[in-house]
């Protein structure tokens, strides 16, 4: 999700928008504001399935969670890249038709991250579990000594496997993605607020926005179909798999949602080859015409007042020697430099929140891949989305000030981040895990070692747990101490496990279950006052989104527009869109108790969390 770019359902905003254009705008501004609305909405789908499939990309290429932000991240390097150019020469050339090169590039980047799963083999997770559906005769979970001994460190095909990071191309192609949606923001909203009514800007530029959220709703419930459908489906008898949706090793069909998004991204470009570059200014304002308050915040230099206009053609050498004098001018108004530098701190929290918000609600709540971008998709986003649409109407009803506007803006953010506190009190514990959380508390590696599986020859590195009887989840089936299993899949069920004890006995050979056991109940009745205090935070927030817009594009000359929205994007996505992501994994990573094994050795993805150090 594009947080500094504050995005209703569909039906909402056009009956609320529909009315005002018809009566006040050309046709070609009626054709640019659904455009763009309908490349906002492609470019949020997009953003927030890749959110949406975090966890899932941990999972295949075995990596921590750090380097998920980093790919995460690296959308924003590709705005970097390009952000402060396109959006000063972009508004002196054809600013449709640079806006729909630039969603061509998306849908092609978008193409490139779905890739690695057409150049990799199938997926194979970790598991002691190697008999076939139809055998009779089942591996002992607890194998001889000789006969570990005969198998080889590494699985067969290790030797010629390929020293190349899958992930580098899903890295590449968010950075395409991101030079692509470079043109979007800047020149879209700059184009409307040139050329719309000045009464109406505002309500339009809401518009756009709100209309946007329905891109990460269907994003996230992309996320939340393709995350329930098996990575190989199709490929795999799914009767010999042996984990869940709700499982650590768990990895959906992520690829195809990428395949559906770069279809859509590049159908949003079409329209944006027909318009024309500029349109008749409105008879209610010029092109550089301020209203007096707007002239007591701008304390741009007379010398820019009659710099090019947005439609005026500028030679290459003379914009290019003005670049650096004009932005030195634009950093010196006070109001846009405060306003950037509070941006920024919010959006460092905001994005590290959004972007690992399904995995919180994963592994601390006990829910699905899939469950936690349903919920974020259906309860989050448009809680996000009334917040923004509610707060541009009131700017409109109430015709706040461009003061009043940043005082409303201050105060619904501040009151937001106060109820945000409340989200430490809604603990949950620790899956009980024995050797890691539960029996001899230490997360040393060995830890997961004891007289009650010293007879089996046990490998510490694999997590494939198993649930006992006794509600106590064992990092495997050796572990857990078991001598025989039967039946196959998802139905295996291991028999003689000695570590699994019951309360009150000293010992016992009880039977486990395959996949880690479920939350305690009193998680589960925590989980919806979770829901709804992060509902209620997410609305308040977002009621600030439109009017602190305003202020942005109102603080500063109308022919500086394009370079101030441009400068903002390139300013909190290198301070925020890029670090945020990565600290906050690096942060996370800390708090990992066990992590998984690489099929041909080497560290992999995390298997489990300290819940309380997570939260």
């Amino acid at each position: 999700i594009n947080i500094s770019s504050p995005p209703i359902p569909f039906h909402l905003s056009l009956t609320f928008c529909h009315l005002p254009l018809l009566s006040s705008s050309p046709r070609a501004l009626q054709m640019f504001l659904v455009a763009l609305s309908f490349a906002y909405f492609a470019k949020a789908l997009s953003g927030s399935y890749m959110k949406s499939t975090i966890t899932q990309l941990e999972r295949r290429f075995d990596i921590p969670s750090y380097l998920t932000g980093v790919i995460d991240g690296s959308f924003e390097i590709g705005n970097l890249l390009v952000i402060a150019f396109v959006s000063y020469f972009g508004a002196k050339l054809h600013r449709p038709k640079i806006i729909a090169m630039g969603c061509v590039l998306m849908a092609v980047g978008t193409f490139i991250i779905a890739l690695p799963h057409f150049l990799i083999g199938r997926y194979k997770f970790e598991t002691s579990i190697r008999s076939s559906v139809n055998s009779t005769n089942n591996l002992s979970p607890c194998p001889a000594l000789l006969y570990l001994f005969s198998l080889s460190p590494f699985p067969v095909g290790c030797e010629g496997e390929s020293n190349l990071s899958m992930w580098i191309y899903v890295f590449l192609g968010n950075v395409l993605r991101g030079i692509g949606e470079t043109p979007v923001q800047p020149l879209g909203i700059s184009y409307i607020d040139d050329f719309a009514r000045e009464e109406n800007a505002a309500f339009y530029i809401g518009c756009v926005q709100t209309i946007a959220v329905i891109g990460p709703v269907f994003g996230y419930l992309l996320g939340s179909l393709c995350a329930k459908i098996y990575v190989d489906i199709g490929f795999v008898n799914m009767e010999s798999i042996t984990i869940s949706p709700g499982d650590a090793r768990w990895v959906g069909a992520w690829w195809l949602g990428y395949l559906i998004a770069g279809v859509i991204t590049l159908l949003s470009a079409i329209p944006f080859w027909f318009l024309p570059r500029s349109l008749p200014i409105p008879s209610d304002r010029g092109p550089a015409q301020c209203t007096p308050e707007r002239t007591s915040f701008i304390k741009d230099p007379p010398l820019l007042e009659h710099k090019y206009q947005a439609d005026e053609p500028a030679g290459f050498l003379e914009m290019a020697k003005d670049f650096i004098p004009t932005l030195k001018t634009l950093l010196g108004n006070p109001v846009y430099f405060i306003y950037l530098c509070v941006t920024i701190v919010q959006l460092n929290s905001l994005i590290g929140m959004v972007t690992y918000k399904p995995k919180y609600i994963e592994q601390h709540y006990g829910q699905s891949a899939s469950k936690a971008n349903f919920l974020m998709g259906t309860i989050n986003i448009p809680a996000v989305a009334l917040g923004i649409f509610t707060g541009g109407l009131l700017m409109k009803r109430l015709k706040l000030s461009i003061m009043g506007a940043a005082k409303f803006a201050f105060g619904t953010s501040l009151i937001g981040y106060f109820l945000s506190l409340f989200f430490f009190v809604m603990s949950c514990e620790n899956v009980k895990v024995a050797g890691i959380t539960v029996g001899g508390v230490s997360y040393e590696e060995r830890s997961v070692f004891s007289a009650c599986n010293s007879d089996c020859v046990c490998s510490g590195r694999d997590w494939d747990p198993v649930c006992g009887e006794n509600g106590i989840t064992y990092v495997s089936p050796c572990l857990a101490g078991c001598q025989t299993s039967t039946g196959s899949g998802k139905n295996t069920v291991f028999s003689n496990c000695s570590c699994v004890v019951a309360a009150g006995l000293s010992s016992g050979n009880l039977t486990a279950s395959v996949g880690h056991c479920p939350h305690r109940d009193d998680c589960d009745r925590v989980f919806p006052y979770f829901l709804a205090l992060s509902v209620i935070t997410s609305f308040i927030i977002s009621l600030g989104g439109t009017p602190g817009y305003m202020v942005l594009i109102r603080c500063i000359k109308p022919q500086l527009k394009s370079l101030a929205l441009g400068f903002h994007t390139l300013s909190t996505r290198t301070l925020a869109g890029i670090p945020a992501p990565i600290y906050f994994g690096a942060v996370i990573d800390t708090t990992c108790l066990k992590w998984g094994q690489k099929r041909c050795g080497g560290r992999g993805a995390c298997r489990i969390y300290n819940t309380t150090a997570y939260r």
